[in-house]
């Protein structure tokens, strides 16, 4: 999820066999740690700085195809 691997959930759940679900709830734990990470599930126009680097920093080494499934997941 983090960089720099840049992976979606639903791939790093695929492959280590650890629910969507957890994932998700491992994120917003460390978010509500005060930690920044990715997909807070703010509008773009309400993100920190923080928050839009570590975006350009999860999508850089995605191809159109990846990018295009992060930003349906994301919204």
């Amino acid at each position: 999820m983090m960089p720099p691997q840049n992976r979606l959930v639903s791939e790093l759940a695929r492959e280590s066999g650890i629910t969507e679900q957890t994932l998700y709830t491992w994120r917003r734990q460390l978010r509500n740690q005060g930690i920044p990470v990715p997909g807070s599930g703010k509008n773009a126009e309400e993100w920190t700085s923080e928050d839009k680097f570590a975006v350009v920093l999860e999508t850089a080494a995605l191809n159109a195809t990846e990018l295009a499934e992060y930003c349906r997941s994301k919204g």
